[in-house]
């Protein structure tokens, strides 16, 4: 399917909005635990998307019920989790890394499932977008990696984000993207706002830091977790399900514009980098 500058634009901003989520979410950890964060996450992005339900009512049939639990849960709700509890121990650049899997995971998921065809170049873009980004946020971090359960947690969440893609580009097709995003939601929020607050969410809140870790999960709720949904569904249906997610390549190029916020020196293999990116993407996207 033919993309247009819109839909590269949706990407990078897309990109931008989840590379600076995993700062936001690692500053509502500091007073929150790892599953009252995930949930708050979800119950507020479902309040935000509230009004779009009785639209998005009008449009659902039989046939996507079933699309629509299995999005939900794996490209939402199980993943909220599991990123945050690897959160607790790893490193926000190293997180952003193996997230920039879910590329690999898509395009073997639909030749698998969905009788997808593999191009060499294609595969050849991915391989070369994941070494870019180990290699860009090696460079920002020089993070010593050892591998642990956590990093299996990650692992784990991108190939559920890889099934959710298909899913939604093969059985979710005809429903617009903040309609697959609010149902999506429905079926999450009410179960996480009941469990929070059967937690000592309301003691935590209560303090100084509660608040204002809350104003952090706020807008990770709303801005990276909510809209950003909508922008990727979007980009899912308009173009590709490899190309939506090849987002994870970029994420880690974030990292360096938090960097260059925070003062800190940026040398040459920084933006070596970050061509090697531009170049996967290329080349998954090439016909």
């Amino acid at each position: 399917m033919k993309k247009n500058y819109l839909d590269y634009f949706l990407l990078f901003v897309l990109a931008l909005i989840w590379g600076s989520s995993f700062i936001l979410m690692k500053k509502g950890l500091i007073v929150y635990s790892y599953t009252q964060v995930a949930a708050l996450r979800l119950f507020i992005a479902f309040i935000f998307l509230s009004p779009f339900l009785i639209k998005a009512f009008t449009k659902i049939k039989k046939k996507h019920i079933f699309p629509l639990v299995l999005t939900a849960l794996l490209g939402n709700g199980i993943p909220a989790f599991l990123f945050t509890k690897a959160q607790t121990v790893l490193d926000s650049s190293f997180v952003g890394v193996l997230n920039s899997l879910t590329p690999l995971f898509t395009l073997f998921l639909g030749w698998l499932f969905f009788s997808n065809q593999i191009r060499k170049t294609n595969l050849l873009g991915i391989l070369i977008g994941l070494i870019g980004a180990i290699y860009l946020s090696s460079s920002v971090t020089d993070l010593q990696i050892d591998l642990n359960i956590y990093v299996f947690f990650i692992i784990l969440a991108t190939v559920f984000y890889a099934a959710s893609v298909n899913i939604i580009k093969n059985y979710l097709y005809d429903l617009d993207s903040v309609s697959i995003s609010s149902l999506a939601f429905l079926l999450l929020g009410p179960f996480c706002g009941y469990y929070i607050f059967s937690t000592d969410f309301i003691n935590v809140y209560s303090s100084p830091e509660g608040l204002l870790a809350l104003m952090y999960i706020c807008v990770l709720s709303v801005i990276g977790t909510a809209l950003a949904l909508v922008i990727f569904n979007k980009l899912v249906q308009s173009s590709s399900a490899i190309f939506a997610s090849s987002v994870t390549y970029l994420i880690p190029i974030v990292a360096i514009f938090w960097g260059i916020v925070d003062g800190e020196k940026i040398h040459m293999q920084y933006y070596f980098g970050t061509l090697i990116i531009l170049l996967a993407i290329f080349l998954v996207n090439r016909k």
